[in-house]
């Protein structure tokens, strides 16, 4: 019945007659424009506004899944925290409106067009239609073992600390976060497909990055009042919202943007820099070199002004990756910004604080040692399977560690923490083997920016821990949807190199013949 509807839906919607779709797309929108009319006098304008951006933003997700990646991007990067104006149980945000239609739309094609199965992006072997097929690739096993001990984690987390609604919901955007991994590798198939969705990333990290660098710059009055205009949209508003290291309003004010928090800012910049970076040097940007060197600059510029120091090693492992494999002239780019960093009068507090880090003074990085010490002796007692997501047994203990590997042991206990270990393992031996084996050349700054950005996002994760954090789920769709790019861009390639063997192949059989 679901895919005798879906297909005549899509039948009328995606009709190669003009008249037909458009007719189609136009009912839709006329119906949506009568009912956000009635709801303007009901409801008020600012419920309308958001309700006719979904009707249009779900109608272009209809005729094309992709667009579903541009409203995601768009939230994640922007608005991450907004919630929308209404209840449903529960107060949804946009990150859950975006990723949920996301996940819903790709799920109902392939269930409407049936179901089917391939562990690799073979083009020797008689394929269904893309959004028939369901590609799992290497890693696939490992994410979705790794899916079940987070639900099953949550579930015995339950028999000692009841969740609320919001826990509930945080989790499975988490869940769905993970599992975008694979709405990414079996909807980016083509390199038309990857350039697209990386291109609209690039937009939504530098429009991000603008926001962080405007709200710095201008007077903190500004900021708060933007701020409170989006209190409506459950953002947190007045003063109180600004951040300043160690919490110390006299000191130094510290970049959030619409990200809340600096460090969360900082782990952003640290993929959009990765991303970016190799594009610098690229003989084939995917954009004109000067809009490539203003991203960047204004990425570095807005994670130098989170003051995230876990921020900036990450960042400098991510372009670590391109620098030494492929692009060298990034090592001047990196030693001539860490010249600065140094050398500048301006940036001297910003180096006595990162020494002092390093050397273990200042406060928060005492702060740090002693939440790892607590959440050691969490582990220690609850070592297989952790306490879950929602609250812990003993009341000596809590949830809460500054690191990325101790928040998933904790929540899913060292089993958990190895199934994750697993899965980066098994992606760095792809990452290796796709490079080793040589990459087309419009591929290879793709390629070399998300596994950088992986690897930034790693190392970051040893002092900070929002890749997994109830907290900031949009974190982990960011990181899954990198390691989704990475391997997507890796299948695009084993494709591309075979259909190139066989093209040979079948030259070489047309030359014997011939002779």
């Amino acid at each position: 019945m679901i895919q005798t509807a879906y297909s005549q839906f899509a039948e009328t919607i995606l009709s190669t007659r003009p008249l037909v779709r458009k007719g189609a797309v136009g009912l839709i929108l006329a119906a949506g424009a009568l009912f956000i009319a009635l709801l303007i006098g009901i409801a008020g304008p600012l419920i309308a506004l958001v309700l006719a951006a979904a009707i249009v933003g779900g109608t272009l997700i209809l005729m094309d899944t992709h667009w579903g990646y541009v409203a995601l991007i768009g939230v994640v990067f922007v608005l991450p925290f907004a919630s929308l104006p209404f209840r449903l149980g529960f107060k949804p945000t946009f990150l859950d409106a975006a990723l949920g239609a996301l996940v819903f739309v790709w799920a109902l094609k392939l269930v409407a067009g049936g179901p089917g199965f391939s562990f690799s992006h073979s083009a020797g072997r008689a394929r269904l239609s893309q959004a028939r097929e369901f590609l799992i690739s290497p890693i696939g096993l490992l994410i979705g073992l790794f899916m079940l001990m987070a639900v099953f984690s949550f579930i015995y987390g339950m028999s000692h600390s009841r969740p609320t609604t919001t826990i509930i919901r945080r989790f499975g955007e988490i869940l769905l976060g993970i599992g975008l991994f694979f709405v990414v590798i079996n909807t980016v198939r083509t390199q038309r497909e990857l350039a697209w969705v990386t291109r609209w990333l690039f937009l939504a990290a530098w429009a991000c990055a603008s926001i962080a660098v405007v709200f710095y710059v201008i007077p903190e009055n500004w900021t708060v009042r933007v701020l409170n205009a989006l209190a409506r949209f459950d953002y947190p508003g007045g003063f109180g919202a600004l951040r300043w290291i160690e919490d110390d309003p006299d000191g130094t004010m510290r970049a959030i943007g619409t990200a809340v928090d600096p460090n969360v800012l900082g782990g952003m910049m640290i993929l959009a820099a990765a991303m970016v970076g190799p594009q610098l040097i690229s003989p084939l940007p995917l954009f004109p070199r000067w809009l490539i060197v203003l991203f960047f600059a204004t990425i570095v510029l807005a994670l130098y002004w989170t003051f995230s120091r876990s921020a900036l090693f990450g960042m400098a492992a991510a372009l670590f990756v391109p620098a030494v494999l492929k692009y060298r002239r990034l090592l001047p780019i990196g030693c001539v910004l860490a010249l600065m960093l140094f050398l500048l009068p301006q940036t001297q507090d910003y180096v006595a604080r990162l020494l002092e880090g390093l050397a273990g003074e200042d406060v928060a990085t005492q702060m740090r040692f002693g939440e790892y010490k607590d959440a050691l002796i969490l582990i220690g007692r609850y070592p297989l399977f952790g306490v879950g997501f929602s609250g812990v047994p003993d009341i000596d203990i809590y949830l809460g560690v500054s690191m990325f590997y101790l928040t998933v042991a904790e929540n899913m206990g060292i089993i958990g923490l190895l199934i994750f270990l697993a899965v980066m393992t098994g992606f760095l031996g792809m990452f290796a083997a796709a490079w080793r084996a040589g990459v087309a050349l419009e591929r290879e700054p793709l390629l070399l920016g998300f596994g950088g950005a992986i690897l930034g996002a790693l190392v970051s994760g040893f002092a900070d821990h929002y890749w997994f954090n109830l907290t900031y789920p949009h974190m982990t769709v960011l990181f899954w949807m990198f390691v989704g790019l990475a391997v997507a861009t890796i299948l695009i390639e084993r494709e591309g190199a075979q259909m190139r063997g066989e093209r040979v192949e079948r030259r070489g059989m047309n030359l014997h013949s011939a002779s």
